[in-house]
């Protein structure tokens, strides 16, 4: 029995993901993101759908899914975490575009309406959908991530983003036997530097700073980035603050502990800083000895504010912990040695590292998990670097679609 898959943004790039499965005459999609660039880019126009499934909250899956769900009113099964976190992003979303005069991408309304129709699901449960089960996985990615396992006369297992490793805030995915693979390969042809290390160079590098007399920015994402860290930094001792929405985000992990590796760690974590709620402990944040914000890639949050005032003391630090996109404040620091402060490039004086804290498995962990699963197909996305797979994995039959092509698989 066959079924048509087709991509609607994702594919052969990272970002703005989107894929539809249809069969019989009915019509499912697997998350529905966009790139919250400026402007934002959003996936080709979904159709009619009657299940949604949402593989985890970042905006370059979810973004999009109120347009989709609060016009069909169709059922959206996730896991009741990346429901809330997702409904936060949704929000957030809205609340940029109009902020940057931007056309909304759905309404308030919208937003009401999708989380009404959440189905939540946890990691072990199995739905059943017009004869076809549909079992959850964790995806390791971060709290709350999924992945589906669609079984018929095969298996087919969708990954989303996946990361393979246990860190300290989740613990890896595990590969399924399956027959098709639809997998992510953001970094493709890269590897990430051991863990282990990179925490430690870090961890030195902020005695190193604080040693100095200097204070250490760290931009992180809200979602995962910002509580590991938190935790791991959580009995160095310093006057350590936290920013942003990542506040939020970490009292909604505390309310579902099953999604962590260990809730304990977050909870202790949490004692181990002071939360900024007004502007007036904004400023009293500027003279901490670490102080963990957001945004991640610096285009939005607190951190412009903080920069601002920490830049010009070659005493301080900016140390970052995620992926910096092209085209983003992060991206051009690191080129450039400046950031865009109300639209004008500033020179920093302070000092600039990045480290990779990557929630994504790279290249070798990304082979092994698909010999693991054994699949006779793989379908590879979320990368515009899939062809540097092809040869570690010539033994299977490697599908690399583009945005817009329908292809079909036996399922």
């Amino acid at each position: 029995m066959k079924m048509k898959f087709r991509f609607l943004g994702g594919a052969e790039t990272v970002g703005r993901m989107g894929m539809t499965m249809e069969h019989d005459g009915e019509t499912m999609l697997i998350d529905y993101g966009m790139n919250p660039s400026k402007p934002p880019e959003y996936p080709l126009q979904a159709p009619r759908i009657k299940h949604c499934f949402l593989t985890h909250s970042h905006l370059d899956h979810s973004g999009m899914i109120p347009s989709i769900v609060g016009r069909d009113r169709c059922e959206l099964f996730t896991t009741p975490l990346t429901a809330e976190v997702g409904e936060l992003m949704m929000h957030d979303s809205l609340k940029i575009a109009k902020t940057e005069d931007y056309p909304l991408p759905y309404t308030t309304g919208d937003i009401e309406r999708t989380m009404k129709d959440v189905v939540p699901l946890t990691f072990g449960d199995t739905i059943e959908l017009k004869n076809t089960d549909v079992k959850f996985h964790s995806a390791g990615h971060v709290p709350g991530a999924a992945m589906f396992e669609f079984i018929k006369d095969t298996n087919t297992l969708y990954t989303g983003d996946i990361h393979t490793i246990r860190t300290r805030l989740v613990d890896g995915a595990r590969p399924v036997k399956c027959e098709n693979l639809f997998i992510e390969g953001t970094y493709g042809g890269r590897i990430h530097p051991d863990r282990k290390t990179t925490e430690k160079e870090f961890i030195e590098k902020i005695k190193e700073v604080v040693d100095r007399g200097g204070t250490v920015l760290i931009p992180s994402f809200a979602i995962g980035r910002t509580q590991e860290i938190m935790i791991l930094l959580r009995n160095l001792g310093y006057d350590m603050w936290v920013d942003g929405m990542g506040k939020t985000v970490t009292r909604l992990y505390m309310e579902y502990p099953e999604y962590m590796l260990d809730a304990k760690d977050l909870k202790a974590a949490r004692r181990s800083f002071v939360e900024v709620k007004t502007s007036s402990m904004r400023r009293e944040a500027k003279r901490a000895e670490v102080i963990i914000t957001t945004g991640g890639m610096l285009d939005g949050g607190p951190v412009l504010q903080y920069i601002k005032a920490l830049k010009d003391d070659p005493r301080n630090a900016i140390l970052l912990v995620g992926y910096q996109a092209d085209d983003t404040n992060g991206r051009f620091l690191l080129d450039t040695g400046m950031v865009k402060l109300h639209g004008e490039p500033t020179p920093i004086h302070c000092e600039v590292m990045k480290f990779d804290f990557s929630a994504h498995a790279d290249h070798k962990q990304i082979v092994e998990f698909v010999r693991e699963c054994d699949p006779t197909n793989v379908v590879i996305m979320h990368s515009d670097t899939r062809e540097m797979f092809l040869k570690d994995l010539a033994d299977y039959n490697v599908i690399l679609p583009m945005e817009g092509e329908e292809f079909e698989l036996e399922i």
